[in-house]
């Protein structure tokens, strides 16, 4: 089973695949529209729970992924998929939720645009450096041709260009961004599920069979992340707001990025892409369920 599942891959058409690519880059608009030039110099005069935020995101994540990794020892294309979803920056539906949550959203947003630009760099370097790290996860990298500036050109395009336009809209039409805002938050999020689960459909029959390999794996790596965000903001004496924002800007991973990144530089491979397409379900789960939880609760 471990040879199938390291040899194989998820088919996902050029059509399909162009959606997605489409659909992040709308989302990542989306979420621009919110974003002004105040949130970066609220950073600049106060940036510790941003610089709390990026360390928990971009290096604690990614590092305490490698131990989870190390001592589970999954089959090396699942193992590769969670250094990629670790290697992403916060999903583009955690501002809603930090507002749901009763977190901080004014950091939630700032947070967004930051990990945003960070991600250009970060992500490819974080996913080449632990994946390179684990000697099962490295030995099947070393059999598949991956380009990191190529993939610094991908992230650039997806998320950097759309922020830059989200906010240049924001900065000069600043009521038609905040009218249409919502409505390419949820439209876009509900086409992208749908993009997932239109995967999965067609590939039924292999995330049936292997869904055992990922299930635990996911729900796990998910509850470190969400622990680890309100952890580190805790170490770091940051509010119970702060703490709730930093838990579900780490626990909410962009694993659209992450699957469209799978099937671009490493053709769908099936444990990379199995772990992927659940995280993206899942933490939509596991987020609503933790924001709803504290949404009742004081702070």
């Amino acid at each position: 089973m471990q040879t199938n599942l390291d040899s194989l891959h998820i088919n996902f058409d050029s059509e399909s695949l162009f959606f997605l690519n489409l659909t992040l880059a709308v989302i990542m608009f989306g979420v621009a529209l919110n974003i002004t030039i105040s949130d970066f110099l609220r950073i600049i005069k106060s940036p510790k729970s941003v610089l709390v935020g990026i360390l928990s995101q971009f290096v604690f994540l990614p590092a305490f992924t490698f131990l989870l990794v190390f001592i589970i020892k999954p089959i090396p294309s699942i193992a590769l998929g969670m250094f990629m979803v670790a290697a992403c920056p916060g999903g583009n539906i955690s501002n809603f939720m930090t507002h749901y949550a009763k977190g901080n959203s004014a950091l939630s947003v700032s947070l967004t645009a930051i990990a945003t630009l960070f991600a250009i760099v970060m992500t490819p370097l974080n996913f080449q450096l632990w994946s390179g790290l684990y000697k099962p996860t490295s030995s099947l990298i070393n059999n598949i041709s991956i380009s990191p500036i190529e993939m610094v050109k991908v992230i650039s395009l997806l998320l950097g260009v759309p922020l830059i336009l989200g906010m240049l809209v924001r900065r000069f039409f600043p009521k038609t961004a905040l009218k249409i805002a919502p409505y390419f938050k949820v439209g876009s999020i509900l086409f992208f599920l749908l993009l997932i689960l239109l995967a999965l459909s067609k590939n039924i029959d292999i995330f049936m069979s292997h869904i055992q390999y990922v299930f635990i794996l996911v729900l796990l790596h998910n509850v470190l992340a969400l622990t680890l965000g309100y952890t580190t903001a805790s170490l770091f004496k940051l509010s119970k707001r702060n703490r709730r924002t930093l838990a579900i800007e780490t626990g909410i991973q962009n694993s659209g990025l992450g699957l469209l990144l799978i099937f671009s530089f490493f053709d769908g491979l099936g444990g990379m892409a199995l772990l992927a397409a659940f995280w993206g379900i899942w933490h939509i789960v596991s987020g609503l369920a933790l924001a709803t939880f504290w949404s009742k609760r004081r702070i």
